[in-house]
């Protein structure tokens, strides 16, 4: 498994590209800007992009979806509490000030258990609500990408439309029982481990 972190846009998003190092078979999760920058990875490495996944729904994490669609004709996953978001990403977008071609819906909704195969590589779909309703977590090959509900040493923000703290904290709890080792990939800043998060996460004094 080979992991491409590419951080995209005003908000510095973390997009990865993940994929299989025999088949090519690649997915990339959260390509929230710098469509250019992502397709040139992609290009250079003779990816096979066979699916976009998006943890959430915020206009920061599908800023280039549109584009890399356009480009590599892969479907767009999403979890369906976040589609409403989705939708009107272009308005969310303005509120903050910056500007986004609105993606058409989603090819497919994820539900919690649900699979995702790379190659030979196999991710497993979590629902974990709480920064927003339909937000997801993908953990396989020991490591978990977690979006914006949890990120080195803090939290995602419950303060936007469907956020929920109490969902947060059951999302974080979760999170925090996968083995230690378990590498974290979030939506936001460096990577991080399960072990760390344990010990350092100011939010595990919330629970």
């Amino acid at each position: 498994m080979k992991i491409e972190i590419i951080v995209v846009g005003p908000l510095q998003v973390n997009c990865f590209i993940v994929y299989d190092e025999e088949s090519l078979d690649a997915m990339v999760i959260d390509p929230g800007d710098d469509a250019g920058k992502i397709i040139r990875f992609i290009e250079d490495n003779k990816l096979l992009v066979s699916r976009i996944v998006c943890t959430h729904a915020h206009f920061d994490h599908i800023g280039a979806v549109r584009e890399l669609k356009d480009k590599t004709g892969a479907p767009v996953l999403l979890n369906k509490g976040d589609v409403d978001i989705f939708l009107r990403a272009d308005s969310q977008a303005s509120l903050w000030g910056f500007q986004l071609e609105q993606p058409a819906k989603p090819d497919i909704y994820l539900s919690n258990g649900d699979e995702i195969a790379i190659g030979k590589l196999r991710f497993k779909v979590l629902h974990t609500p709480g920064h927003s309703p339909g937000g997801i977590c993908l953990y396989g090959e020991g490591v978990i990408f977690t979006g914006d509900t949890i990120f080195a040493g803090s939290v995602g923000r419950t303060d936007f439309p469907g956020g929920s703290m109490a969902e947060l904290k059951r999302s974080f709890s979760w999170i925090l029982s996968l083995p230690p080792e378990t590498g974290i990939f979030p939506g936001h800043g460096p990577l991080t481990t399960v072990k760390n998060e344990k010990e350092f996460n100011f939010f595990v004094h919330e629970l």
